[in-house]
Parts: C-alpha cells; sequence; structure tokens
C-alpha cells in the first residue's frame, strides 16, 4: 500500500508536526486520532518514529513475524490509540471519542483521516448524521480524496461527486484544501471552532503515489510491490522534493 501511504503523508506531516496535542502517548488528555483507512499506516510509522516514539529497530521489524508493526494499525503500538483498517468504522471510532471528550468535560479532540472510497460505505455516513446531530465541534475528519481506490477509479466505481457538497448537507462544516500542502491544512485546522458548533471536515485533495512518477495516478500501486531498482528510483524521486 506505498501509493496509499505517499497520498497521505503530507496530511500525516501536518498532524503530528503542529496540529495534534499529543505531549506523551498516553497522556490522558491528549487528541485521539484515528486512521479510518488503515492501510496507509506506513505513513503514521514514519510519523510515529520522527515523534521519537518508535526506534529504528522497531522499524526494522516491519512485517516480520511477531511484530506490531503490521500494514494496518495495531492497538498497543506506542502512539496508536485504535487499530483500524476495516473500512467504514474508523469515523464512528472518532466520534464515539469525540463524545466521550464532551461528557467527560475535556478539551481534547478527535481527528480521523478517511479515503474517499471509504466514504462508498453507509457507516461512514451513519456516523456522520450522529455527529452533526451531537454537534460534535470537537471532531474533525479529513478525506483523503485521491480519486481511487483498489480496483478501479472511484468515480467509475461509485461516484460520490461532488464531495463537499454531500457532507455540508449533513449538516458539517466543510473545507477543502490541498491535502499536499503542509502549512494550508494546518492553518485551516488552527482556525477551526471545536469548542461548539457543527463537526469540521476537511475534503483534502490528493494524488495517489504523490511524489514517485511511475505510481501517481496508477492503480496497481495501491498493492503492487517495487521491485530494487523501483524502490531506489522512488527514493532518489521524493529525496529530490523541495
Amino acid at each position: 500500500h506505498i501509493g496509499s501511504a505517499l497520498s497521505v503523508a503530507d496530511i500525516i506531516a501536518a498532524l503530528y508536526d503542529g496540529v495534534l496535542r499529543v505531549s506523551e502517548p498516553k497522556d490522558p488528555e491528549r487528541d485521539r486520532f484515528v486512521l479510518a483507512k488503515g492501510h496507509a499506516m506506513l505513513a503514521v510509522h514514519a510519523a510515529l518514529f520522527l515523534k521519537g516514539w518508535l526506534s529504528k529497530e522497531d522499524l526494522n521489524t516491519y512485517c516480520g513475524d511477531g511484530t506490531m508493526l503490521g500494514v494496518h494499525p495495531e492497538y498497543g503500538l506506542r502512539g496508536v490509540d485504535f487499530a483500524s483498517g476495516s473500512l467504514g468504522q474508523g469515523l464512528s471510532m472518532a466520534a464515539g471519542a469525540a463524545l466521550a471528550a464532551r461528557l467527560q468535560q475535556s478539551p481534547r479532540r478527535a481527528f480521523s483521516l478517511l479515503s474517499d472510497a471509504e466514504c462508498d460505505e453507509g457507516s461512514v455516513w451513519e456516523a456522520i448524521m450522529f455527529a452533526a446531530h451531537h454537534q460534535l465541534s470537537n471532531l474533525v475528519a479529513i478525506v483523503d480524496l485521491n480519486g481511487q481506490q483498489a480496483l478501479g477509479y472511484t468515480a467509475q466505481v461509485l461516484s460520490l461527486q461532488p464531495m463537499a457538497a454531500r457532507w455540508r448537507a449533513f449538516g458539517w462544516d466543510v473545507h477543502e484544501v490541498d491535502g499536499h500542502n503542509v502549512d494550508a491544512l494546518q492553518k485551516t485546522i488552527a482556525d477551526l471552532k471545536t469548542a461548539a458548533g457543527p463537526p469540521h471536515v476537511l475534503i483534502a485533495r490528493t494524488t495517489f503515489g504523490k511524489g514517485v512518477s511511475y505510481m501517481e495516478g496508477q492503480i496497481k500501486w495501491h498493492y503492487w510491490p517495487m521491485s530494487d531498482a523501483e524502490y531506489h528510483q522512488a527514493v532518489q524521486e521524493i529525496e529530490a522534493l523541495p
């Protein structure tokens, strides 16, 4: 799922480097984050490493026997609050976390990163209705709008455009952003009113496989493994990015 991880890498960078209020992974008043599109966990592993919550030795166990660093988030891994990857469930968990914070009169917020194709799931829209009904202003959803999924382009599989209008019709505060502009993502979230009012969603326009020329917009890289030559090319192209 390398293409999916690259699609959200800038969103993850924005969250972990300036948005999420997490001084320490076990702080009860920390913000909660749910990676609803759990197959992009590789990007979060990198963020947890850069935060100092995972070691280089931990990273080297990725997908090995007995590791907690698998393709999807594993509850119990330092910095992970929710296991996920069964698409359509993450927003419900985040809505529950936001409601729990309200009941406990806590200022903490809940964030959930979804894929656009995940919005095919009816359970997502149940959570959207629930959050709007309860005015969960401390809930922020981010939709990775890259226009593709495992077996095709979303417009061909099940079109949900106009995505922003759909969320707005369900009573959410909607913002459309460039999902690869870290500064814009952080500013948009910083300006949200999370003490009262409706829940918030950022519709983040992204490019699948961002930064690697032969991956961008290509369906097969949802699941395809890289050869050694492809890996070295990918690293060179990403390191050359401004």
